[in-house]
C-alpha cells in the first residue's frame, strides 16, 4: 500500500490536500506569519477569508515550522505533509474503498456474466432478488473492513513491514520463492481462521451471514459480516510483517488474491471443479 499511497499523493492527493487544508489557512499562526514576512519572495499575507478557511485553522497540524511556508504558492501546499498521520489514515481510507468498490464490481461483474451458471439461479434455494442481497450485504461490509485494516495499512506505510524494492536484497531465486511461499502460508492461515469461524461461539453472530447463500453467485465473494471479512484477510497482512517480500510482488499478490476470491465463487460453467473458501 505504500507504494499505491506514493502514486496517488504524487498524481492526486498532494493538489487534493492543498485544497483540502491549505497551508495559508494558519496563516494567523505566529510561525508561518513570521516566516511570511521575512521571505521577500512571499506574496503579502492575506488573512483568510473564506469560511472553509477559517474552520480548517482549527484543525490539527504538525509544526508549521518545518513545512516550507515561504513560497509563493502558499495556498498550493497542504498544511498536512504526506507523512503526517491524520492525512495518511483519511488517504489510505479512501483509497481501500474506492479499490475494493472497483475490483469487487468489475470482477463480479466479469464472473457473473462470463463464468456464472446462470442455470443454478433457477435452485429452489436460489434466494429471492439474491444478487441485490449479496451486493447489499457486500456494501455494507466494505466500511467496517477498511476500517479495521487501517493499523496494517498505515504500519506498512511507517515502514514497519518487511517489504523491500530492491530485488538483489534477497536474490531472484527467493523472489521466485516468495510467491508460492506466500500463497501456501496465507492459505493454511485462512483454513485455521476459517476453522475458529466455525467455532459454535463464533459461528452464529460472526460467519453464519456468509452461509445464507447456498447457492452463491460471485457477488457473494464479500457477502459476509464485516468481522469475517476481516479476519479472512489478516494472514495476506501479517505476513510482510513476519516475512520479506519485494513490494511490487506483493502488490500484484495481494489484487490477484482479491480477485481471485471473487472469480472462484461457485457454481461455475467454465471451471465446474475450482472451490472457494466458504
Amino acid at each position: 500500500m505504500d507504494i499505491v499511497l506514493d502514486l496517488f499523493d504524487e498524481y492526486l492527493l498532494d493538489a487534493a490536500w492543498a485544497r483540502i487544508v491549505p497551508l495559508d489557512a494558519f496563516g494567523g499562526v505566529p510561525a508561518l506569519s513570521k516566516a511570511a514576512a521575512n521571505a521577500s519572495s512571499f506574496v503579502p499575507y492575506v488573512a483568510p477569508s473564506s469560511t472553509w478557511n477559517q474552520f480548517v485553522s482549527y484543525l490539527p497540524h504538525p509544526p508549521l515550522p518545518h513545512l516550507n511556508a515561504t513560497v509563493p504558492a502558499a495556498h498550493a501546499i497542504s498544511a498536512w505533509p504526506r507523512d503526517y498521520i491524520p492525512r495518511q489514515l483519511l488517504s489510505l481510507s479512501a483509497i481501500t474503498l474506492a479499490g475494493i468498490y472497483v475490483l469487487y464490481f468489475s470482477f463480479a461483474w466479469l464472473s457473473y456474466t462470463f463464468i456464472f451458471n446462470h442455470e443454478m439461479m433457477k435452485h429452489p434455494r436460489f434466494l429471492k432478488n439474491q444478487v441485490k442481497l449479496e451486493i447489499q450485504s457486500s456494501l455494507r461490509a466494505f466500511p467496517g473492513i477498511t476500517l479495521l485494516t487501517l493499523p496494517w495499512f498505515e504500519a506498512e506505510v511507517r515502514g514497519h513491514s518487511k517489504l523491500y524494492s530492491d530485488v538483489s536484497e534477497y536474490g531472484i531465486a527467493y523472489l521466485i520463492f516468495s510467491v508460492p511461499f506466500f500463497l501456501l502460508f496465507t492459505d493454511y492461515a485462512i483454513y485455521w481462521v476459517h476453522r475458529l469461524l466455525h467455532h459454535p461461539l463464533v459461528y452464529k453472530h460472526i460467519h453464519k451471514p456468509h452461509h445464507k447463500w447456498l447457492v452463491p453467485t460471485p457477488f457473494a465473494s464479500h457477502a459476509f459480516h464485516f468481522v469475517d471479512g476481516y479476519l479472512q484477510s489478516v494472514p495476506y497482512h501479517l505476513f510482510i510483517f513476519l516475512f520479506p517480500l519485494q513490494r511490487w510482488l506483493y502488490l500484484g499478490l495481494f489484487v490477484f488474491v482479491n480477485c481471485w476470491s471473487i472469480l472462484v465463487r461457485p457454481p461455475l460453467s467454465l471451471l465446474p471443479y475450482f472451490g472457494c473458501d466458504t
